[in-house]
């Protein structure tokens, strides 16, 4: 099973979120082709309401310590309750251009 694919089931088994978009973003990286080593999570759960985001990232970050200790290297994460979703449009926010690391050979 891919990366991607592990991070979506986790998340999905264990948050049931009403929304997720994981979203493999390691082409904006300097690292080899088809790396799964940095990934934007999207994730709209009722489990965050009244939950502030570091705890909500915690959580992420325990259900997916084995991705993190392994193949994962950054995790950019967007973590919503569902009312905080609607005040957001949403709109599943846009990354950052890359700005660290050594340039990829063409």
């Amino acid at each position: 099973m891919l990366v991607q694919q592990k991070i979506i089931h986790k998340l999905t088994q264990a948050m049931q979120p009403d929304f997720l978009d994981v979203v493999n973003e390691s082409a904006m990286h300097a690292v080899p082709e088809n790396s799964e080593t940095h990934f934007k999570v999207t994730i709209v759960a009722q489990s965050f309401v009244g939950i502030r985001p570091v705890a909500r990232h915690q959580r992420i970050y325990q259900e997916l310590a084995e991705e993190l200790d392994g193949p994962v290297h950054a995790l950019a994460l967007h973590t919503y309750s569902p009312d905080e979703w609607v005040k957001h449009s949403a709109n599943v926010p846009t990354s950052p251009d890359c700005l660290g690391g050594s340039t990829r050979s063409s």
